[in-house]
């Protein structure tokens, strides 16, 4: 009865490594979605800087919209929950997983499923886009290296399309 209770992720813990490129599971993760009107809610209440141009990245805050942000952070990371104050905070950390794609062939792997140009973005750059089907929020972490958040129930669909991609 209690292996019911052991968290199975729906990827490989291996790392995927073909030339160029390694595909792997991120460390587990807190994920919060959050909503404002104005940002310095989030700043006074979080007592973190909150970036407020779109697709900017700064202390594991994604800047998604004009009042939608999406914040990682570690797993055990008290946030508050921001009760009367004109905000909200949603806790999604089952909801995704984040795959980390790196190496000299990582925006090319992309972008065999994603209609942005990564080679343009800039390090610390997110956006919430699309790879072949499946809605994921890629942020540029290094030069080579990408974080790409997906829903967990895409998660191993995504992991097969971006293998195959690399195995070409």
């Amino acid at each position: 009865m209690s292996e019911a209770l052991i968290r199975h992720e729906p990827v490989s813990d291996a790392p995927f490594v073909a030339e160029g490129v390694c595909i792997s599971l991120a460390p587990p993760m807190q994920r919060h979605a959050l909503r404002a009107r104005n940002a310095e809610d989030l700043e006074g209440l979080l007592k973190v800087k909150i970036p407020r141009k779109i697709g900017a990245s700064h202390g594991g805050i994604m800047c998604l919209g004009p009042d939608e942000w999406y914040f990682r952070s570690e797993v055990g990371t008290a946030i508050p929950t921001g009760e009367g104050l004109p905000v909200a905070i949603t806790d999604i950390s089952e909801r995704s997983i984040c795959l980390i794609v790196e190496g000299p062939r990582a925006s090319e792997i992309l972008m065999a499923g994603c209609p942005l140009d990564l080679d343009q973005f800039a390090v610390g750059q997110a956006t919430r886009t699309i790879y072949e089907t499946v809605e994921i929020i890629v942020m540029r972490a290094a030069e080579d290296r990408f974080h790409v958040e997906v829903w967990r129930s895409f998660s191993a669909w995504l992991w097969m399309a971006m293998t195959m991609a690399a195995r070409h």
